[in-house]
């Protein structure tokens, strides 16, 4: 869940590290591929999380993670340098695997049956730590896309109510509300699991 802010880098810390990033973004808009480097290996873990919130597959995950490193490149000089990145560029993700999970639909053809068995293994059984994970997985698939979405870059991430709020598109009263009902709906999912 979200770190406590005893895990967070102190105000100090901070300003340090958004000075860093500014200069690699300055660097990046004057077409500096290197920089660009550094913010996608900042960025990369955040995206392909919210890239498997919202397309529940780690291969269509990545792709479009890459898709939308590559659309941020393209989009860059459309970044107001005085407003975070972090959000703006989470944005580009979130809209970039959308995308992809809309023309993966479309190529969607017929389902297939619960009853065939899947080509992945399943999840080891002697760990309490794996089952619980599996479970969680399980859990959050269950959620509809902007609760899942909403709930893994705020408890995951770290991003505020009004972060996410740009990022999906939507108001951050609304964002609020898609927090509480999937922390409810996992809960809820979790402690069913716990009794069986």
């Amino acid at each position: 869940m979200r770190p406590p802010d005893s895990q967070r880098p102190p105000g100090s810390l901070r300003k340090q590290i958004d000075k860093v990033e500014a200069d690699l973004v300055r660097r990046a808009m004057s077409g500096d591929r290197e920089a660009f480097g550094h913010i996608m290996e900042r960025y990369a873990g955040s995206a392909r999380r919210l890239c498997r919130a919202i397309l529940r597959d780690p291969e269509d995950a990545d792709d479009a993670a890459q898709d939308a490193f590559l659309s941020a490149w393209v989009k860059l000089g459309q970044y107001d340098p005085r407003r975070p990145l972090g959000p703006w560029l989470m944005r580009i993700v979130a809209n970039a695997a959308k995308d992809r999970r809309r023309r993966r639909e479309v190529r969607r053809t017929d389902e297939l049956s619960d009853s065939m068995p899947s080509g992945e293994a399943g999840p080891d059984r002697e760990t309490d730590r794996r089952m619980l994970e599996e479970e969680l997985r399980n859990a959050l698939d269950e959620l509809p896309d902007r609760y899942r979405a909403a709930v893994v870059l705020y408890d995951v991430e770290g991003y505020s109510h009004a972060e996410i709020a740009k990022i999906i598109g939507v108001p951050e009263g609304t964002v609020r509300s898609d927090v509480f009902h999937a922390r409810r709906m996992l809960r809820q999912a979790m402690d069913d699991w716990k009794e069986n």
